[in-house]
């Protein structure tokens, strides 16, 4: 399998804009064709827009784009920046009198490191982000909405580590493209999901990274920042899926997740994945679909850790990891 990034999957294109004062950002993936999509949310404190939208019964059966952002729910205004660079260049669902395109959204709790103090993101900055979407390949990094990320919140900002937003994603001689895109900013630490070994996040006031027994005995003991922290995630697709699908797909996609983040899914985390299809490769079993998800999903969450640690891009029977 060779490796590909979410932006060069048919269909799709991906901005980034930061602001460096205020230290926050948001990145936007857009689908201007339309793009098959739903959402599963693991965490129990989400913050998002147009979320209803994405449920399998709903009416709606594509969307057109995406926000990530920093700033909690002020950071929900960038969508409408990319709803408006969006409705300029012609895409939107056809209501009659106008076409309204379709941008769910969701949002990270960057604070304190966001020095906006809620007045970032805002619509410019989304505006700005799609703008400059592009099919260039992506880097994993500090970048958009993984600006500020921290990971190991549980310790407060002091003892927190750097993260920021991961990426990998994989193709294969069938034409199958498969791609995630995490913005990493959890309560949680980062393991390297085939060794278990806690590889960024909560440090010890010493120094070192705390272990898994030192993780679960400061839950114990409580008292910690209730804060927000959440794992953002899009899993993109060429396969042809329909929506019920595409929610099966974010939901089997979502164990990455807990692979990949030391505590996941815990009460103020608002952990949300996506999943967005282009339809312009070939029909893929969903179990299979699911199962290689997950596995990209926790490979782009580990490679947000600067310096990047590289696993072995090859999925292969020596490195014990499905083929």
């Amino acid at each position: 399998m060779d490796v590909v990034s979410l932006a060069e999957i048919e269909g799709f294109s991906v901005g980034h804009q930061e602001d460096p004062v205020a230290r926050t950002g948001c990145t936007v993936v857009l689908c201007p064709a339309g793009a098959v999509a739903s959402a599963y949310t693991p965490g129990f404190a989400p913050g998002g827009r147009e979320m209803e939208a994405l449920k399998p019964a709903g009416m709606v059966q594509a969307i057109h784009g995406l926000t990530l952002s920093g700033g909690s729910a002020f950071g929900l205004a960038a969508a409408s920046g990319v709803v408006r660079r969006l409705l300029e260049m012609g895409a939107g669902l056809d209501a009659g009198a106008i076409r309204v395109p379709v941008a769910p959204g969701a949002v990270i709790y960057d604070y304190p490191a966001n020095r906006s103090k809620g007045q970032s993101p805002n619509e410019r900055m989304g505006y700005e982000a799609a703008v400059k979407a592009s099919q260039t390949p992506l880097l994993s990094g500090p970048f958009g909405a993984g600006y500020s990320a921290r990971s190991g919140k549980l310790g407060g900002e002091e003892l927190s580590s750097h993260s920021g937003i991961g990426v990998f994603g994989l193709t294969n001689p069938s034409g199958l493209k498969m791609a995630a895109l995490a913005v990493v900013n959890p309560l949680g630490s980062v393991v390297n999901p085939y060794s278990g070994e806690i590889i960024s996040g909560l440090r010890r006031p010493g120094g070192g990274l705390a272990s898994r027994a030192e993780i679960l005995a400061a839950l114990e003991r409580g008292g910690f920042d209730r804060s927000g922290r959440t794992v953002l995630a899009v899993v993109g697709t060429n396969a042809q899926i329909d929506k019920l699908n595409a929610y099966r797909l974010a939901r089997m996609a979502g164990a990455g997740i807990a692979r990949a983040i030391y505590p996941a899914h815990l009460m103020f985390d608002g952990d949300t994945v996506f999943a967005l299809s282009s339809g312009q490769g070939p029909a893929v079993d969903i179990s299979y679909l699911g199962a290689l998800g997950a596995e990209i999903l926790a490979e782009a969450i580990v490679r947000s850790v600067p310096p990047v640690v590289e696993i072995d891009p090859d999925l292969t029977d020596e490195s014990g990891r499905p083929a």
